[in-house]
């Protein structure tokens, strides 16, 4: 299970990076939000993919799952949805007031 969630990862970060390196700014902001997906998959798969009972008091268990790596995993969940969240509103106030999302076209000339 951990060789096809290693080649999920990859497959992500390989998708986001080419969707980063294009010219429009919706495909960066999407190319960014895979990449965030991808991360939170190796965080997962780097931990382990363990079978355990739930880390409660109550029970008898001889196995235990780790929540560390669900929390960290939460975290990151919650930051790259802020981070989207910014990048979204960013690319629509640069289309609003350039009227484009052509990256060339935002950078300009050499003469300006």
């Amino acid at each position: 299970m951990e060789i096809l969630m290693s080649i999920t990862v990859g497959v992500l970060f390989m998708v986001g990076t080419y969707m980063i390196l294009t010219k429009s700014i919706l495909r960066v902001v999407l190319g960014i939000v895979l990449m965030s997906h991808g991360a939170h998959l190796l965080l997962l798969t780097m931990s382990g993919l363990k079978e355990g009972a739930p880390p409660l008091l109550g029970e008898e268990a001889t196995y235990y799952s780790d929540p560390l790596p669900q929390a960290l995993i939460l975290t990151a969940i919650v930051i790259s949805f802020g981070v989207t969240a910014f990048l979204l509103v960013l690319a629509y106030r640069t289309y609003k007031a350039h009227k484009t999302d052509d990256l060339d076209k935002l950078r300009g000339t050499a003469d300006e």
